[in-house]
């Protein structure tokens, strides 16, 4: 089979529509602590929420079968306009279980798109994977920075009940999207089109050591991620902090992950996946530890862009293992990856929230810095398993 060569324009269009996509994903931690008061809803009940929204990602190995027996393209083109709409409503729901609708209706859009887009930079990368990986990821990582700012600011503007006046972003999206790819054909890059023919649980159970190292480090390293990031602006609201500080805190933590995002996939090309790995979780660690003791916002900052630039940057590397894997089923590998790693956030995103209702954000915070340190024995041995696949 011919080598595919570095194919910027794809590359381009399917980070510009994770960006796009991933806007709308990142409205519900900042407008939470409003939804909350609105609902009177307790941490393990907006916990729930974003379960919700994760719950879809349990059948990410049927899309994965799914996308590679279909045009996965529509997957990609159809999700802006899905997620922009569901997740634009979410300041006009009366109820809980509407709200819960809505995210569900985001979860399954959300996991209809992730599931192709990493094969399809695999695809157009060629030997420069981990700088493609890093450029899509930035996407994602960018939109979570953009995210919490626009929401902030369409609340400002209209209220909490006027933000469904920012979805048609996500419409426009789509058309673009549509215009762009209308015309691709996939069979170019050897993506969808092509029947992925084996045998899928002989897969799974020969790649079974390696996703439970990777399974034991995601656990670890989640409820760092979830406390800052889901109930980050719950918890600088309950220290004191207005609601504009802590969006903007939040948006700091994600602009320096898409720093963290883009640095780590490079860095990883030249001294390994194994090595940037363990250094960026043990920084990532060392960090949230300090942030602990962090009271002003000339403190809050730095740390938090420090933070984000080693809590993120794991993400290229994780699916640059995945997509360096030897089998003749990438893309329901993938989606088995994608199931262990939301399954896992949403057991420990209820965790989080239970320890924030029983023991306080401030206590849950600090647990949450000490099994971060227990996630670097993992990376380690995660890292053995790298050295002996490759």
């Amino acid at each position: 089979m011919q080598k595919q060569q570095y194919n910027k324009s794809l590359i381009a269009t399917v980070s510009l529509a994770h960006l796009v996509h991933d806007t709308y994903s990142s409205f519900l931690a900042p407008i939470l602590p409003l939804l909350i008061e609105k609902l009177g809803m307790s941490l393990v009940m907006s916990a729930f929420l974003d379960i919700a929204r994760k719950i879809p990602a349990l059948l990410n190995p049927f899309f994965g079968l799914l996308a590679e027996r279909s045009d996965a393209r529509w997957f990609v083109i159809l999700a802006p306009v899905l997620t922009a709409i569901s997740m634009s409503l979410l300041g006009v729901a009366t109820s809980y279980a509407f709200l819960l609708l809505l995210l569900t209706i985001a979860g399954v859009s959300a996991t209809l798109f992730h599931i192709p887009s990493p094969g399809m930079i695999k695809a157009t990368a060629g030997e420069k994977l981990g700088r493609g990986m890093s450029f899509y990821m930035v996407g994602g990582e960018l939109a979570r920075t953009i995210g919490p700012l626009l929401i902030t600011g369409g609340v400002s503007l209209w209220g909490l009940e006027g933000t469904w006046r920012l979805m048609p972003f996500g419409i426009i999206a789509s058309l673009i999207l549509y215009y762009k790819l209308k015309d691709f054909q996939f069979t170019q890059t050897n993506f969808a089109k092509k029947s992925e023919k084996g045998d899928a649980l002989a897969e799974v159970k020969r790649f079974l050591p390696l996703f439970g190292a990777m399974g034991g480090f995601m656990f670890f390293q989640s409820a760092m991620k979830m406390a800052v990031t889901l109930y980050l602006a719950v918890y600088l609201t309950q220290m004191g902090f207005s609601l504009w500080v802590a969006s903007s805190a939040l948006a700091v933590l994600q602009f320096f992950g898409v720093v963290g995002t883009f640095l780590s996939g490079n860095i990883s090309d030249k001294i390994g996946r194994q090595k940037t790995l363990v250094i960026m979780s043990s920084g990532a660690a060392l960090t949230i530890s300090a942030f602990l003791f962090s009271s002003t916002v000339y403190t809050l900052f730095p740390l938090l862009a420090l933070l984000g630039i080693f809590m993120f940057a794991n993400g290229p590397i994780m699916l640059s293992v995945i997509h360096e894997l030897d089998t003749e089923m990438p893309t329901f590998i993938n989606s088995v990856y994608m199931s262990i790693n939301f399954s896992i956030s949403s057991i420990v995103v209820l965790l989080m929230g239970f320890f924030g209702d029983t023991l306080g954000l401030l206590l849950t915070y600090q647990i949450a810095a000490v099994l971060a340190f227990v996630a670097i024995p993992f990376a380690m041995v995660l890292n053995h398993s790298m050295k002996e696949r490759s």
